[in-house]
């Protein structure tokens, strides 16, 4: 079985290799240098415990875990404001009428204009989950359980929310749009770049890309084929989030031109179909396969398991199911069908 739970400082060592093992597949928003993987860890865990109040920027980290051999297989987090109190930079998809009455010529022109009009909205992201768990349960697990997580902590995270979904990169580490448009005001590729934002932010980069608006036609053909478009390995994640209810807006991220989806947090699936019901332990592994979250703040745990109801509209779940969530019978749980 699979656990989504709060990140704990002993999870530290799994999550760096969990992150080396996909170095050069997919980068990350989580810092990587030990001290500041600690240190967010840290943050987090003030964040869950209640700590940190949402005005003060909270940070939560999950990491999903393969209880078999206890195995972090999975990490994902959220950004209660996104920025954390900086300006939250993307580029502003928009487009300019060029026209000419005397040449009888107009034409539309699409333009990116520097915008932190996201800021301070939550944030899902620094997601990472094994290339073998891609397109299984455990990857609806490890993102979902985020929105059970907020679906009981609703006061803590505001009225819309946003992720910013990788952008292309190809196997030899070419990125077309930071090769055409950002790498022309920093002496640094993208990954030296995409290090230095994990080990800041990206706020110290946005404000050296330059503040006029940037005409995509100047861009090369590639870097125009790329932008807005989602890396390849992120399809399954880009799926079950717009199967959530997220949609592609009209921002992209100022690194590698993917996309940002948005969401209104009332109208996502997990939040509408969530609902708490009275646990009862069975040894019936039948059911309607489900999530099953328990705890509130640090006590949080979310999991995959089979449910049936009861005649008291209650939920009955296999006692290993039960153990795993650290729960017992008669007590209150949030359940959403997959």
């Amino acid at each position: 079985m699979w656990l989504v739970r709060p990140a704990q400082p002993s999870d530290q060592e799994g999550i760096q290799a969990l992150a080396s093992n996909l170095e050069g597949q997919l980068s990350t928003t989580l810092p990587r240098t030990e001290e500041g993987l600690a240190a967010t860890i840290e943050l987090s865990g003030r964040s869950f415990s209640g700590q940190v109040r949402p005005e003060a920027y909270q940070r939560f980290l999950f990491v999903l875990e393969d209880c078999s051999g206890g195995e972090i297989v999975g990490v994902a987090g959220i950004e209660g404001r996104s920025g954390s109190g900086q300006p939250f930079y993307n580029y502003r998809r928009d487009a300019l009428i060029h026209a000419s009455h005397e040449l009888g010529i107009s034409r539309r022109v699409e333009v990116l204009y520097p915008s932190h009009a996201l800021t301070d909205r939550t944030l899902l992201g620094a997601f990472m989950i094994a290339p073998r768990l891609r397109g299984s349960d455990a990857l609806e697990l490890l993102s979902r359980a985020r929105l059970m997580f907020i679906a009981g902590h609703q006061d803590w995270f505001t009225k819309d929310m946003v992720v910013e979904i990788q952008g292309v990169k190809s196997d030899t580490g070419e990125v077309p749009f930071w090769d055409s448009l950002g790498r022309h005001f920093f002496n640094m590729d993208f990954d030296t770049a995409d290090r230095y934002s994990g080990m800041l932010s990206k706020t110290f980069i946005a404000e050296l890309m330059p503040p006029n608006p940037i005409y995509v036609t100047l861009l090369t053909e590639a870097a125009q084929q790329a932008l807005g478009r989602p890396h390849p390995a992120t399809r399954d994640t880009v799926e079950l989030l717009k199967r959530e209810g997220f949609h592609t807006g009209c921002y992209v991220d100022i690194f590698d031109g993917g996309p940002v989806l948005e969401a209104r947090i009332s109208t996502l699936k997990t939040i509408v179909t969530s609902h708490c019901k009275r646990l009862h332990s069975t040894e019936d592994e039948s059911g309607e396969t489900c999530l099953l979250a328990s705890g509130e703040r640090e006590a949080f745990r979310c999991t995959v398991t089979s449910i049936s109801e009861t005649l008291d509209e209650g939920v009955k779940a296999p006692l290993k199911a039960l153990k795993l969530l650290e729960c017992s019978s008669g007590d209150t749980v949030r359940v959403a069908p997959l």
